[in-house]
């Protein structure tokens, strides 16, 4: 019996992922728990595993596609086996979600061929037999891949004259690649070339087309929760301003130390995550989330803190858990090894979920002080600036101080001013004396 492998949710968050790679092809035989390809979720790029045993009989959909959760991606079966009932059964729509199992905006069309006006070799106009038209979308476009849409973009091919080697003619990466190839064998329009040693720039009053990117799945999720996160959740800011100079001379010592025994080094940011963890413990409301659904506040009992990650894509939050109970150096180690996975979107679920609190620092960059949007279904977020040599008036006498300022982004329906003010003034205790979070 035919059995359809569909896109499963791979994250919380996850509305479709997209295939990046097949790792099986079409006539192999798989076993229960082989991988077959590669996912690119909207957190990471995941391995797409089979539950049963059989041939892959098709592989629905090409590189670069994307596809809804419970979207058709290939059929396993016999070999040999008629899949036909099947096929039209998810291009009619006819599944459990409702969803095609094809991409969703390219359901086959039929094929014809046709007479076009080609230029030969020599330049002079030839007539040749057109390949099958590629099949046609909704929208009457070319099927391609997302990615031979791109590249055949930039390289001036029209998608309508190349035939498709994918899944039912779809037009995929190789496609491109071999019409590049014959491009260049053709013969070149004369340009005219620019002096050595200037970049060639635009003629002046010519409309220059914008660079187009695919949006990547990662920031589709980005826009959708900091979206839902800025207009469902009443946001208000309340930033204090934090001697910073026993942190830094704390910190000095503690690198000291790990360096002497090849320790993992320590950051102003890890000394920020374990001050906010304790702080968060003596002001539990901060470490709450609003569930409207269940039409309650979830107050959390343990302490997990999200640390933001800056990657190519967007932004990622891994999340030390149980950070109130760990040291700084174990702080340390666990942010550079989750923010390495981010960067190279090799982190789990686990790694990434359940958090109760989040921190976002833009010191390194030079920022004094900025706003963050709360990352849900956290209560707060802690917008970190950076360390600033400031004049400060002292006995009458003006001298050089170090002070940082920290931002924290309140949802009203669950923090009041006086509640966020009062978790503020415990963080600036903590990194004013650093030395009581070894207490």
């Amino acid at each position: 019996m035919a059995i359809p492998v569909e896109m499963p949710k791979m994250s919380d968050t996850m509305e479709e992922g997209v295939l990046v790679s097949w790792m099986v092809d079409e006539g192999a035989e798989v076993s229960a728990g082989d991988i077959i390809a590669q996912v690119e979720t909207d957190k990471a790029t995941m391995d797409l595993e089979v539950y049963d045993d059989g041939v892959l009989l098709k592989r629905v959909i090409g590189e670069g596609d994307a596809v809804p959760i419970g979207g058709l991606i290939a059929v396993l079966g016999d070999k040999g086996e008629d899949i036909s009932d099947l096929l039209a059964k998810y291009e009619s729509g006819a599944t459990g979600d409702g969803q095609a199992g094809d991409a969703p905006e390219e359901p086959a069309a039929s094929e014809s061929a046709e007479e076009v006006t080609e230029p030969s070799s020599n330049g002079e106009p030839e007539t040749v037999s057109a390949p099958s038209a590629a099949p046609a979308s909704r929208d009457g476009r070319p099927k391609a891949s997302p990615l031979a849409r791109r590249l055949a973009q930039e390289h001036g091919l029209e998608l309508s004259r190349i035939k498709g080697s994918g899944p039912e003619g779809r037009i995929v990466k190789r496609d491109i690649e071999d019409a590049i190839g014959q491009q260049a064998t053709q013969p070149e329009k004369v340009e005219q070339k620019p002096t050595p040693g200037y970049v060639s720039a635009p003629v002046a009053g010519e409309a220059q087309p914008p660079q187009k990117t695919r949006i990547s799945q990662m920031r589709k999720a980005i826009a959708r929760r900091l979206s839902e996160s800025k207009f469902s959740a009443p946001h208000f800011y309340l930033t204090i301003e934090v001697d910073m100079e026993r942190a830094v001379e704390a910190r000095q010592r503690v690198n000291k130390v790990a360096e002497d025994q090849n320790l993992q080094k320590v950051s102003f940011n890890d000394i920020i995550t374990k001050a906010c963890a304790v702080a968060l413990r003596q002001h539990p409301m901060v470490n709450s989330s609003y569930m409207e659904k269940e039409g309650e506040i979830y107050t959390h009992q343990d302490v997990h803190v999200a640390v933001a990650v800056a990657i190519d894509e967007g932004l990622m939050t891994p999340v030390i858990r149980h950070a109130d109970q760990k040291g700084l150096t174990q702080i340390a180690v666990e942010t550079r090894e989750l923010a390495s996975k981010a960067r190279n979107r090799k982190l789990q679920p686990e790694e990434w979920e359940g958090s109760t609190f989040t921190t976002s620092n833009l010191g390194m960059f030079g920022i004094e002080e900025f706003t963050a949007i709360i990352n849900p279904p956290n209560a707060c977020i802690l917008a970190i600036g950076t360390i600033r040599d400031v004049p400060i008036v002292e006995d009458g006498d003006i001298r050089v101080g170090k002070r940082m300022k920290l931002t924290l982004s309140c949802d009203h329906r669950v923090v009041d001013g006086a509640t966020g003010a009062q978790f503020l003034d415990t963080l600036r205790n903590y990194l004013e004396e650093p030395l009581n979070l070894l207490l």
